[in-house]
């Protein structure tokens, strides 16, 4: 099959991923960001700083609510699977195509996609159920199936889901730290194959309670390290900042000419990329964090929905911008690299040894989208086949990752990226369908009835 079949099927694979990843679908889900701000009155603005204290403050509820994880746990299950690659290597690849405009791009579909994220998460706690194990079990799948009656819908999503997870949650991210590690270490591929083998499986064969409880640790230090080696440079050229700011919204609305080794970009191109990126980053509406959410302990899905709408406020508006203010204030961006490789050299520009930071966060990055993938595509697997699947499930998964470390990803990256786009599809029908649903239950919860 190396031939002309092999061909035909990265063809047929690639106009698939076009159509899920395409302009209508781009607009598709901003737009569903944008009429969900309106209908919640810009909850995601007004609510903000509520929602941080609850997420970072207070932490937990009083009394004894159904759920598996803490609020805290669930939102760092979620941000283990978003904040990964798409933080590092998609934000340069955003700006390398499109200028620094593209940032403020990522930012409009960062603001918008807390309400998708919002009501994602309003929906995956009101319509989760308790599983054979007395543990929850939401998301898409559920609150389509029982909250519209559209049992294949929810199917669907499901089978998207569990088949993404493979490849985007799985494969492609142990690759990522394989190569980064025989790049920057020189250690070979099997060996962090065999040993990401280990990690995960030390944690995902415990369930999301293990799980819950090792991003809760590994999320907040990977990310404060991260974050303190961008805060380093920023601190060391803080007086540029403003001009970089007022740069990125200037070229966010006009050309970006070239220089150096960036080939400029159209206004088009940058809203694009920073859109495309945005997503791919934040993974608003895609339907994949709010499988999280339905596990946390809550005794109202407006809390929980609070707190997960954080996760894409830390993930875009402030990992992010931090990524792509290391790139412009280095002068990094226009060097002609692009992807992670980008992001390595803006570091190193920034202090000696900034690329061994950039190393390192990639692992810690890839390795906690792993163990978040893991949870989605297992509740998904299990809504189509039940508890009995869910250990095979977690052995394969464990399985893929050390082939991953060392296989050519050309076709699986594909694939994946086309299953993750259609995992969009089913749900943003659920959202849009279900909007009068989001929109009861925050008045219910703001008018007191709840508490």
């Amino acid at each position: 099959m190396e031939s002309g079949a092999l061909q035909a099927f990265e063809t047929l694979v690639a106009k698939v991923g076009a159509f899920a990843w395409g302009p209508p679908m781009l607009i598709l889900l901003v737009g569903t960001g944008f009429w969900l701000t309106i209908a919640l009155k810009g909850i995601q603005f007004r609510k903000l700083w509520h929602s941080l204290w609850l997420a970072l403050v207070k932490r937990k509820e009083e009394g004894d609510e159904a759920g598996d994880i803490t609020h805290f746990q669930a939102l760092m299950t979620a941000l283990s699977a978003t904040v990964g690659t798409g933080n590092i290597a998609g934000v340069a690849t955003a700006i390398a195509a499109g200028g620094p405009g593209a940032l403020f791009w990522m930012w409009i579909t960062g603001l918008v996609g807390m309400a998708t994220k919002y009501s994602e998460a309003v929906l995956a706690v009101k319509y989760r159920i308790q599983d054979e194990n007395g543990e929850m079990s939401g998301g898409p799948m559920y609150y389509i199936s029982r909250g519209l009656g559209l049992k294949w819908l929810g199917a669907l999503f499901a089978i998207f889901a569990s088949v993404a997870a493979f490849g985007i949650g799985n494969m492609v991210q142990s690759n990522s730290v394989a190569d980064a590690l025989q790049a920057t270490f020189k250690i070979p591929f099997w060996l962090t194959g065999v040993v990401l083998m280990v990690l995960t499986g030390m944690v995902i064969l415990g369930g999301i309670k293990k799980i819950g409880r090792v991003t809760g640790v590994l999320v907040p230090v990977m990310i404060v390290f991260y974050m303190g080696g961008a805060a380093i440079i920023l601190l060391l050229n803080i007086t540029a900042i403003p001009a970089a700011l007022a740069l990125i919204v200037k070229q966010a609305f006009s050309p970006t000419a070239a220089s150096g080794g960036f080939l400029g970009a159209s206004v088009m191109m940058g809203i694009r990329m920073g859109v495309a990126r945005g997503v791919f980053s934040n993974e608003s509406g895609l339907g994949s964090a709010p499988i999280a959410a339905a596990a946390a302990r809550t005794k109202h899905p407006v809390t929980q929905a609070l707190v997960s709408m954080t996760q894409t406020f830390i993930d875009t508006i402030v990992v992010c911008t931090m990524t792509g203010l290391v790139l412009i204030l280095t002068g990094a961006w226009n060097s002609g690299q692009t992807g992670a490789q980008l992001t390595s050299s803006a570091f190193g520009l920034g202090f000696p040894g900034g690329q061994y930071v950039v190393a390192i966060g990639l692992v810690l990055f890839a390795y906690s989208t792993i163990l978040g993938w893991s949870y989605y595509g297992e509740k998904s697997f299990e809504y189509l086949f039940g508890m009995k699947a869910v250990m095979p499930y977690r052995v394969a998964f464990v399985l893929f990752v050390g082939i991953g470390a060392v296989a050519k990803l050309n076709i699986v990256w594909n694939l994946s990226d086309t299953f993750n786009g259609l995992m969009a599809i089913p749900n943003l029908i659920g959202l849009l369908l279900l909007t009068k649903v989001v929109v009861s239950e925050t008045q219910s919860y703001f008018n007191g009835e709840s508490q």
